[in-house]
């Protein structure tokens, strides 16, 4: 279950990147610096040669290592190298979508890795509630500075006040949106040395496990499996010992009073705080608001970010919106 509830829109700040006042010589400078930024971790980053592979790293490599972890074609890292794992990753998703295996992170590759193959980072803003490639790389980014994040493509609260401390220690307007100047700063030299980000870090079981047990469980209580994976990564990106602030824990990212209310009042027993037990309460507790909510999954959905009571009452914010969407567009995905 969503630690951090739906806000109410439009109580951020306006970023600069987005003013409709800006000029047009701020702007056309805005589009050259970033292309200049795309283009060139482009080149470094999708060809995968194996003499440079292991050379450096390259954070749209990080982007793509999460959309193959997605799709169970990569246990390795999140670490931004383009190596032999990552390569047969890519070659092994190119066989399953019908294109050429060349191991290439190529256009027509990402177009066909779905919501999590696109845009590159540096090509928009990015807020709460944005999803794909660029917001994986933003994760990875923050990540490598010391934030414990989830580092799934979803840019929800946690990654927002990763976000906000990365831009105070930079001397940037703290909005939690990252734009012109924000991304930039990512590229400036840091004050303190950083290390690659190791999803094994927050997990201690296998992406390939994971799947199975979500598809195990799903099966077990009559739930569609592509929703339950779908929902659990949005929550962690598969991660199974990632802890939010308010005390969500797990692949589903459950929280305590969920937690005692699917043992007590659904299942009448105790459930071992394991990975396995997790997405059980999770499984379990997702099937009751199906039911509660007639089979409609959008509402269901709702309801797990937002609350049940909080949906019935106040409608599904526009947050929960963007939350929901993002879900349904992940079930053919992951």
């Amino acid at each position: 279950m969503k630690a951090e509830k739906a806000g109410a829109a439009g109580d951020r700040p306006q970023h600069p990147a987005d003013s409709n006042g800006r000029s047009r010589a701020t702007a056309s400078k805005w589009v050259r610096v970033m292309r200049r930024i795309v283009c060139l971790l482009v080149l470094i980053g999708f060809a995968f040669p194996a003499a440079a592979s292991a050379a450096r790293v390259n954070p749209q490599v990080a982007g793509l290592q999460v959309a193959l972890r997605a799709y169970g074609l990569y246990g390795g890292p999140i670490d931004g190298i383009a190596g032999a794992a990552t390569a047969r990753g890519v070659a092994a998703f190119q066989r399953r979508a019908g294109l050429h295996a060349d191991g290439r992170a190529g256009p027509a590759t990402r177009r066909a890795l779905g919501p999590l193959g696109r845009p590159l980072f540096g090509r928009r803003t990015l807020r709460r509630g944005r999803f794909g490639w660029d917001v994986s790389v933003l994760q990875f980014l923050l990540a490598r500075r010391g934030e414990l994040v989830a580092v799934d493509g979803y840019f929800d609260a946690r990654t927002e006040r990763a976000l906000r401390r990365f831009q105070r220690a930079r001397k940037l307007a703290a909005d939690g949106i990252a734009g012109q100047r924000t991304l930039a700063a990512f590229w400036r030299r840091p004050a303190t040395a950083v290390h690659p980000v190791l999803v094994r870090a927050v997990t201690s079981t296998p992406a390939t496990r994971v799947r199975t047990l979500l598809n195990y469980w799903a099966r077990v209580y009559g739930v569609d499996s592509t929703l339950v994976r779908a929902v659990a990564w949005m929550e962690s990106g598969y991660q199974t010992n990632l802890t939010s602030s308010v005390g969500a824990w797990g692949v589903m990212q459950i929280l305590p009073p969920t937690w005692s209310y699917v043992e007590t009042v659904l299942l009448g027993r105790q459930v071992p705080r394991t990975a396995s037990g997790d997405i059980k309460i999770g499984v379990l507790y997702l099937r009751q608001l199906l039911r509660e909510f007639g089979g409609n999954s959008r509402l269901a959905l709702a309801a797990w970010y937002q609350g049940p009571a909080a949906v019935r009452k106040r409608g599904v914010l526009p947050e929960t919106k963007v939350f929901v969407a993002n879900v349904l567009a992940l079930r053919a995905t992951v």
